[in-house]
Parts: C-alpha cells; structure tokens; sequence
C-alpha cells in the first residue's frame, strides 16, 4: 500500500488524536495535539489523574476550560478497563458501576461517546461467556441510550458480521462501534471497507490506524480470553523491528494495508461525520508519527 491519496475524495470529518499516544500526561499531550493540528482529542479516563474517582468537581470544569481553552473538544473518552473486558460475570458489577461513571465524566466533559473492548464475542450463543457479556452490554446499552449516549466497541477481535448480529441483540444504539480498520487488517484479515457498509448504523467514532498482518493469529492471543493471555503489542512491535517474526505490525498510515482511499468513501457514503481519530500504540518518536498522520488525513480534506 502506498501513501497516494484520491485528491477527489473531500472530507470535511474533524481530526482526533489520542492524547495519552504521546505518552507526556494529559496536560501536555494537549498541547501537543493542538500543536500537531488537531481539531479534538481523545483521553484515557480509567486510572490515574482522569479516573472519575479522581477527577472531580472543579477538576472537571478546569479541564473542560483547558480543552476549550486551546480551541480543542473531545471526541471520546476511553474506559477499556482490560481483563477480557466484560466476559467474566463475576466482576462484571464492578466495571459496568465504572464504565458508567466514565461515560458520566464524558458528557461533563463534552462528549457523549467512552470507546470500549467488551472481549471477544463467543461464536457459541448458549455458553456463559456469551450470556455474561451480553447481559452487561444490555445495562450498558440501556444507561447511555438514556443519556443520548454511546459506548463504542472497537473492531478488531472478531469480524464485523459477527459483531453486528451481536449488537443487533441488544435492541438499541446505547452500543455502538469504534471502527478501527487497522485492527481488522492485522488480526482477523476481515475487510475494513465492507466492515464499513456492515456496521454503518452503529459507527459513532473512527480511529485512523494502518498496519499488516504478517501471519495468521488467533485473535484469543491478541485481545485476551479467559483462559488465554494478552499479548504485549510493545513487545510484537520490537520483534517485527528486530527482524523476529511476529504476527502484525502497526505502520504509519498509508504504509500498511488498509486501503484509505476505499476506508474513508465508504465512512462518506454512509453519512458518517464525526471524528477521525488518530492512535500510534508504538514506535519511538509518536509525536512526529502523529503529526505525519495529521497531514495524510489533511490530504484527504485538501489542507496540504
């Protein structure tokens, strides 16, 4: 895949970046979006200063003002609180009580959608595992569609047709989807553009990630499963760099395979008009990958 862009293809879609990929604490990864020339931001709101435990009172308002101070907003939050997200019942009570505090810090702050990873759906619809994680995405649906909210789950651990009958389930648009194209790329090899037009009613934030699947993988390996253990990304990454096989690499967009010229039509077609949001999960200078996937988004919109 090249870095050629279709000129004709004209996005008006505002530009995101995670803050906490530039790995220098909230405050200032701000500012670096703002100076990268991003439009909005998205934050990690789980542990630390922004857990909404933490993250109180005139720490919220203070915040807001800083965010709206630099000229930015933000696109989301994200409250993935790991542990194979919410396939274990018995600690399920725990993270969905979380998941709606982070999902109240996001309206305070601006924002009406918290990305997610909810673990693997199950292939198998009578197991326990599928049953516990759709009864927690059942309340969780239930909470933010009664605030005019979202949770978002992040594509990737298994593909978007199974995805959709999953959510289909839940009767509501209170979960919806993250589309991460390059997710589907390294780990399922399930195609990012028809994953698109399949989940075109419940995409309600994007993230701009590019990457290659260099040999088959079970996504249990990737993501987690009960029983099964995360792989480290940092790690995958060091290993593809140090010439040891591994099974994907992220790349900086327009350098892996997924197809932007194709991806981002299709994110046109079907009305979507919210954020692009930019994630770099490794690499060695993210502040300089950021700000080139800034410009290769610009191209699409006829900024540079």
């Amino acid at each position: 895949m090249t870095a050629n862009h279709d000129s004709t293809l004209k996005l008006t879609n505002k530009i995101g970046v995670i803050v906490d990929s530039f790995g220098i604490g909230v405050a200032e990864g701000l500012k670096k979006a703002k100076e990268v020339g991003a439009d909005g931001v998205q934050i990690y709101a789980v542990s630390g200063e922004m857990d909404p435990a933490v993250l109180t009172g005139a720490k919220r308002r203070e915040l807001r003002s800083t965010i709206e101070g630099l000229g930015l907003e933000i696109s989301a939050l994200c409250g993935d609180l790991a542990g194979h997200g919410f396939q274990d019942a018995s600690v399920n009570a725990e993270k969905i009580e979380k998941s709606k505090r982070i999902l109240d810090l996001a309206l305070e702050l601006g924002t009406n959608i918290v990305t997610t990873h909810i673990g693997i759906v199950p292939e198998d619809r009578s197991g326990p595992i599928y049953e516990a994680m759709h009864r927690a995405c059942m309340e969780l649906s239930r909470y933010a569609s009664s605030l005019d909210a979202y949770f978002a789950i992040e594509t990737g651990p298994e593909p978007a047709a199974h995805l959709k009958s999953f959510l289909d389930t839940l009767g509501g648009k209170g979960v919806s989807v993250n589309f991460d194209p390059a997710n589907m790329v390294m780990v399922t090899g399930d195609d990012p553009v028809q994953g698109v037009y399949t989940l075109k009613d419940y995409i309600v934030h994007t993230h701009v990630k590019d990457g290659r699947r260099l040999r088959i993988v079970d996504p249990k390996q990737v993501y987690g499963y009960l029983g099964y253990n995360k792989m480290d990304h940092a790690a995958i990454a060091d290993m593809a760099a140090g010439g040891e096989e591994a099974d994907f690499i992220e790349l900086p967009p327009g350098e892996g395979d997924v197809d932007f010229d194709a991806y981002f039509r299709a994110l046109r077609e079907i009305g979507y008009t919210g954020y692009l949001t930019i994630e770099r999960e490794v690499g060695s200078d993210p502040s300089a990958d950021i700000a080139g996937a800034v410009r290769f988004i610009e191209k699409y919109r006829g900024l540079n």
